[in-house]
């Protein structure tokens, strides 16, 4: 899979996310360290990629926007040591790869996880 990781997310975790197989970059190492959301958006659903964040505004922007990408990783973890998202994102993988690689804003947490598929349809 192909990640896109926000600025709150810290370029530590490129790594391991390449040693398990994926492609990896960080907005700041291709200078968005200041870019808008919706830019970040943008060339995430340009790139293929999913975005990593911490940032709540993601998921609205995407569940709003009627489209299917980019997909989004939100993580709402207390510990933000590398290690221990890696972990986390290890022990869900097998539930989260298939949704994202159709589109879909999962929300990580401590103990819950949250799988919306996108589009979504308003009601």
């Amino acid at each position: 899979m192909n990640f896109l990781l926000n600025m709150n997310i810290h370029r530590d975790m490129v790594a391991p996310l390449k040693k398990r197989g994926h492609v990896c970059r960080h907005v700041g190492d291709i200078g968005m360290a200041r870019a808008k959301d919706v830019e970040i958006v943008a060339e995430a659903r340009k790139t293929g990629e999913t975005i990593v964040t911490h940032d709540l505004d993601y998921g609205h922007l995407l569940a709003f926007s009627g489209e299917s990408a980019p997909s989004v990783i939100i993580l709402r973890l207390r510990d933000l040591h590398t290690d221990e998202i890696v972990s986390r994102l290890d022990a869900v993988w097998k539930e989260i790869e298939s949704p994202l690689m159709d589109g879909a804003i999962v929300s990580l947490s401590d103990k819950s996880l949250r799988i919306r598929n996108l589009p979504i349809e308003a009601e």
